[in-house]
């Protein structure tokens, strides 16, 4: 009998050990800071339920926490994540945000869940309801694209046209600078291009790199990408011809991402710049668009690449018919 008491005694310890620092743990638990709803997203309602079903736990200011949420240590990682994502996107204040990040926001929010980032595995591992299936997304890509036209028809009414000398030959102090310091230059149509692609949205994406970048290309050495790298995506409507050929339409942006460690410090050492339309005007109010509306997506897409969505293709095809020989 007194073996068996003793063989009990320091599990019954043990156990009440781990009770104990579980529960001075709780001292330390702090419940997240609550804030007010001061604006909500205006949207077709499945368009909302999938929002508030998936995205709104982390991404507003209205939580539906399970209990398990809020014990600590699970509620200290809850919380952290919650707060980053209320700084990326917050539901409960869109009416913080222009339409053109309404759009640009949504447009981020598809490639998230396409991608299958978005919600969070681990959030999904305890939240199974949240997961997103295709027909959500076909639904969050309707909308989105609604956005797109949407936009560009209010746009093409209100934006004044620029004099005829403006479009073709500006000066480069008539170039437009982004809040965050990004200057938009024409010299990028006679770089090499390291990349293509297309989006959903039926556009043609031309991808082009300055000397520094076409270098970090043939070598290889974009893990990171060299201070002074510049990549410039021009973003075309597809013009489809009657025998099935397809061209570039109408522009739409010449996006920038520019190098910069030291001056891009928040933003992965990246300077994030859009130019749209005819008169390339920037999007953003203020520098910190960046911070809120890009590096969120290319930080989780694409850091194998180093943060640009698309992996570069070979700019040396002298490299690439050498490697075809020897096979």
């Amino acid at each position: 009998m007194d073996t068996v008491k003793k063989k009990r005694n320091p599990i019954a310890i043990v156990f009440l050990a781990i009770l104990g620092v579980f529960g001075g743990l709780q001292l330390f638990s702090r419940p997240l800071e609550g804030k007010p709803v001061t604006g909500k997203i205006e949207a077709p309602r499945e368009v909302i339920s999938i929002l508030e079903n998936s995205c709104f736990s982390c991404h507003s200011n209205q939580q539906n926490l399970s209990w398990y949420d809020k014990i600590a240590p699970v509620s200290w990682a809850v919380n952290k994540d919650i707060q980053r994502a209320r700084e990326v996107l917050n539901f409960s204040e869109w009416e913080k945000y222009s339409p053109a990040d309404h759009q640009g926001k949504m447009y981020a929010i598809l490639n998230m869940m396409q991608s299958g980032k978005m919600p969070l595995h681990e959030y999904t591992l305890l939240h199974p309801s949240a997961k997103i299936t295709a027909k959500d997304i076909e639904i969050i890509k309707k909308y989105t694209l609604s956005l797109s036209s949407a936009q560009s028809s209010v746009h093409n009414k209100t934006e004044p046209n620029l004099p005829s000398a403006a479009k073709t030959d500006p000066t480069p102090a008539q170039f437009p600078v982004s809040p965050n310091g990004v200057q938009y230059t024409p010299d990028f149509k006679n770089w090499k291009v390291i990349s293509m692609s297309t989006l959903f949205d039926n556009s043609i994406r031309v991808i082009y790199g300055n000397d520094i970048a076409v270098k970090a290309v043939e070598t290889e050495n974009f893990h990171p990408w060299p201070d002074g790298s510049i990549v410039v995506k021009s973003v075309w409507k597809q013009q489809e011809f009657p025998n099935g050929e397809v061209r570039p339409g109408k522009f739409i942006n010449a996006q920038f991402m520019v190098k910069d460690s030291k001056q891009y410090q928040d933003t992965e050492g990246w300077g994030f710049a859009k130019f749209s339309g005819e008169d390339l005007h920037p999007t953003g109010k203020t520098a910190s668009f960046a911070k809120e509306s890009c590096i969120a997506c290319h930080r989780q897409l694409a850091e194998k690449t180093g943060y640009l969505f698309d992996v570069p293709m070979k700019v040396n095809t002298q490299r690439l018919i050498q490697n075809l020989q020897k096979k």
